[in-house]
């Protein structure tokens, strides 16, 4: 399961990524003055691309209310890049030189005088200040003060079958305020949020897998049911356990010990405490100590119901369940958002920063790169730059719906995972064998068949296309200096013969058919609320499995932060035993589980549904020998935690 930050994210107010104001700016010069020079600069990004000439409707009403973020530029944006690739490179001589939070936020964060001059500026257009942080100002006010503010007029434009509200021209800010303002976002009325995929049940309603399974992979075949590729074929995993993904993925003796891993979502589980603790103890984990497991919480929770704030929980859930099974001994730090929207998720991820919450970042939600406009995505990436300066490293599952071509008839990646300032986490099928012995991966992609009436075949074998890794090539985000030389060409320029960003990164256990079991409190048929235990997966089981292996190596490493990891990560590319190379068929054949599901997610009261599930099916994608948009450069092999010792 993935959280959708479009489904979780809608709805951003208007929240602006303002550069912060730089040199001249730190002079005093007043924004009341600045708005009233005609020269102004342009905040590229700022009118959507929906927003076209035919899509118009008109006029927005000048009464009409907007609620915005003006993001800070900072003193010195682009030393801010530039600072953050050099720690983060293992060729620099910079490399590994992080700064504290307090001594990033003066050398690269907004002045007090800049500040002022965007407040200021802000007002002279009557708007409403309605809060301040070290990132951004945040304003509020009728259409006409934005118009007057922003230098652009607000029309309504027809997106799909709805109607939004966006500036007909780019929005641009007084010339004056010398590069103060890095965005702003919430001029467009459109749903910024993110969700989680379906791949998690909501908690609200007891959700149980069926028997039979197999233990480790093969444990268990389905010698009663039909062939599948010639062969019988195994049942699904029962879900693996903390014992077994160590294993497979090369723990040793390390548990991340003295490493701080935060895990970000909306809202926050009320029993994710108690569901955890019984977790850890009855499926052989460590049991979490006094003080391990941190919450960091909003004061107020919004848009609950818009959002699916249950569904929320479970994804909490798994992703702090997933982190303590296989990095037992780190510090654990749940950061929850108000709400699903862009706006809130950003402050959770700058909470992170400012307050240096932890060195790790899992991120288990996100949305289609066609909904990240250019604005929010200055926005994120500022945050995630301003972490790496300070050994921050985020981790973002890649997506559940391969190339998005079934879910939104256009082959585009997820966002924020397409940012090339974060760890984008594909996912894969995961075969354990018998001692907790790693056997082999394929790509994630599964494709559905049922059992047919007589139970004598699989009907229209290998059936549809149900979920997979998501992957690909960036359209808007260029690519990265890390993926050249690795990243196949052919991929890198699918959408740009200058090259650009292709996601995933590395990749780690998805397929809910070869999934993790995870432990939950929910709600049973009878209203009372109990704990059980399902399997589950998804790209959000991916990414908390890779961020405790990355918790793994900073404790092989002496403690010493690890940061932003994608240029390590590549540079380790092709060296010995460091990546399993994930390929769709490594066996040499088609791959296959056998599933038997409740039909109401519970009993058998309802009646039991048979299916056959293949494995390294991913829609267009395919993972492929060496790097592959479906695993990226591979999963951790036995020596990648061991890669990041000192010597």
């Amino acid at each position: 399961m993935r959280s959708n930050r479009a489904t979780v994210r809608a709805g951003v107010s208007m929240a602006a990524a303002l550069p912060m104001i730089a040199g001249a700016l730190a002079l005093g010069i007043p924004a009341a003055h600045a708005a009233d020079t005609p020269a102004r600069d342009a905040l590229a990004g700022t009118k959507p691309a929906w927003a076209t000439a035919k899509a118009d409707k008109g006029a927005t009403a000048d009464s009409a209310r907007v609620n915005a973020r003006v993001y800070l530029a900072g003193r010195d944006r682009a030393g801010l890049a530039a600072y953050a690739k050099a720690v983060s490179d293992p060729g620099s001589p910079l490399y590994g030189k992080f700064l504290s939070a307090k001594k990033a936020q003066a050398r690269f964060g907004a002045t007090k005088a800049q500040v002022s001059a965007v407040k200021s500026w802000l007002k002279s257009a009557g708007l409403q200040i309605t809060g301040v942080t070290s990132h951004y100002v945040a304003v509020s006010g009728d259409v006409a003060a934005v118009e007057k503010a922003f230098g652009t007029q607000m029309h309504n434009f027809a997106k799909g079958a709805k109607t939004y509200r966006a500036p007909a021209k780019t929005a641009s800010v007084p010339a004056g305020l010398q590069g103060a303002v890095l965005t702003v976002t919430g001029l467009d009325s459109a749903p910024h949020k993110s969700t989680h995929d379906d791949q998690l049940p909501p908690p609200d309603a007891v959700f149980k897998n069926s028997g039979p399974f197999s233990s480790y992979y093969g444990s268990k075949i389905a010698t009663t049911l039909p062939d599948a590729y010639g062969q019988k074929i195994p049942y699904a995993i029962k879900g693996y356990t903390g014992k077994q993904l160590r294993a497979a993925y090369g723990a040793g003796t390390y548990t991340g010990k003295h490493v701080r891993v935060a895990i970000t979502d909306a809202y926050a589980s009320p029993t994710i405490a108690f569901d955890a603790g019984k977790y850890a103890v009855k499926n052989g984990d460590a049991a979490w100590t006094t003080g391990q497991l941190h919450q960091a919480l909003p004061k107020n929770y919004t848009k609950t119901e818009e959002c699916g704030a249950a569904g929320w929980y479970g994804e909490e859930t798994l992703d702090v369940e997933a982190v303590h099974a296989v990095a037992p001994s780190a510090d654990v730090t749940y950061v929850g958002a108000a709400s699903c929207y862009d706006d809130d998720l950003l402050d959770s991820l700058s909470k992170v920063v400012d307050q240096h919450l932890a060195d790790i970042v899992s991120n288990s939600w996100g949305d289609v790169e066609a909904n990240q406009t250019p604005d929010l995505a200055a926005a994120y990436d500022q945050v995630f730059q301003l972490g790496a300066v300070q050994g921050i490293g985020f981790y973002f599952s890649s997506g559940d719906n391969g190339d998005e071509v079934a879910h939104t008839k256009t082959k585009q990646v997820d966002t924020p995972a397409n940012s090339a300032w974060v760890t984008a986490v594909g996912g894969t099928s995961l075969a354990v064998g018998k001692g907790d012995k790693y056997q082999w991966e394929t790509g994630w992609g599964t494709e559905k068949a049922t059992l047919s009436a007589d139970g004598k075949s699989w009907t229209n074998f290998p059936g549809a296309y149900t979920s997979g890794a998501g992957g690909g090539t960036s359209k808007t985000v260029p690519q990265p200096y890390y993926q050249k030389n690795v990243v196949p060409k052919a991929l890198a320029t699918a959408n740009n013969a200058a090259g650009n960003r292709v996601v995933p990164d590395i990749a780690a256990i998805a397929d809910p058919n070869t999934g993790f079991l995870v432990g939950q409190t929910q709600t049973f048929p009878d209203g009372t609320e109990q704990y059980s235990e399902y399997r589950i997966g998804g790209t959000s089981l991916a990414a908390p499995v890779i961020a405790a292996v990355q918790a793994l190596a900073q404790e092989a490493g002496g403690g010493k932060a690890i940061g932003f990891a994608n240029p390590s990560i590549y540079a380790q590319y092709g060296k010995k035993g460091v990546f399993h190379d994930v390929t769709d068929e490594p066996t040499g054949t088609d791959l296959a589980v056998a599933r038997i599901d409740f039909v109401n997610g519970f009993d058998a009261a309802g009646g039991l549904a048979t299916s056959v599930r293949s494995l390294g099916k991913d829609s267009s994608l395919s993972a492929v020998k060496g790097y592959d948009d479906v695993t990226g450069v591979g999963s951790p092999a036995d020596g990648y935690v061991q890669s990041y010792r000192r010597h």
